[in-house]
């Protein structure tokens, strides 16, 4: 687990207010937010819009926080129903006014179903989500009992999967085949390779890498697991924020 960077204290305070800066960037987004083993990013992000809300503060902080809760998973559906049933509590005119900003901020995600390409966008990855920052979907293209597994795999924008490892004694790999938006993939030890739709990426047994969208765009990609002998995926560490292309 990677503590979160935050500068925004130190960027407009850390003259005027060094301390009121550090605790801002270093207790707040440092410690608590990075605490995810006790709460996820994701119910972290549902808990300060909620709480946002419920005091009126719909300013450019509570963009912040929302342009925040869409890269840590919460969708367009979901932040929807979170504020439909916030308004019951937090007062009516306080909801019209994050829809406002919310709808600004989900303005590419109004309809699950525009993403995951031909193929659509399918369900939740919750299966594998352990392995991934961010929110992933998964649709199966090919039956379990075929030779080869066919998964269309979609991320939201700025979700990567953790590096990994397909290993086989014989045979085995992926094919990954981009079929909407921008994406990343990298091999450890090289830098990484934009991704687009179209582009093919074939990755030997034994590899380490990891692939995953663009900050600024959804991706998926077909994903082909090649036929081998003792074949098994092996998940490792994270990509830390650091080394994910910006």
């Amino acid at each position: 687990m990677s503590r979160i960077k935050q500068t925004a204290g130190r960027d407009s305070l850390g003259e005027f207010a060094p301390e009121f800066a550090r605790l801002n960037d270093d207790v707040l987004f440092g410690e608590v937010w990075s605490r995810e083993e006790q709460l996820s990013l994701k119910l972290r992000s549902i808990a300060t819009v909620t709480a946002l809300v419920s005091k009126g503060m719909v300013d450019s902080s509570f963009k912040y926080h929302a342009q925040t809760a869409k890269q840590n998973g919460v969708t367009a559906v979901e932040m929807a129903e979170l504020l439909t049933h916030i308004a019951f509590y937090a007062g009516w005119p306080n909801a019209w006014a994050a829809f406002r900003i919310v709808k600004e901020v989900y303005e590419d995600q109004s309809s699950e179903g525009e993403h995951g390409g031909m193929f659509g966008i399918g369900e939740p990855n919750t299966a594998y989500a352990q392995y991934f920052i961010g929110q992933s979907y998964l649709k199966m293209i090919t039956p379990p009992e075929a030779t080869v597994q066919v998964a269309n795999v979609t991320f939201e924008p700025g979700c990567r999967n953790n590096w990994h490892i397909h290993h086989a004694s014989e045979g085995g790999g992926q094919i990954l085949i981009c079929v909407e938006g921008e994406g990343w993939y990298q091999e450890y030890g090289k830098e990484p390779q934009s991704l687009s739709a179209g582009d093919v990426i074939n990755i030997p047994a034994g590899v380490k890498h990891w692939h995953g969208a663009k900050n600024n765009s959804w991706f998926s990609h077909l994903a082909l697991e090649c036929p081998g002998t003792n074949a098994e995926n092996e998940w490792l560490e994270p990509v830390k924020d650091e080394d994910y292309p910006k």
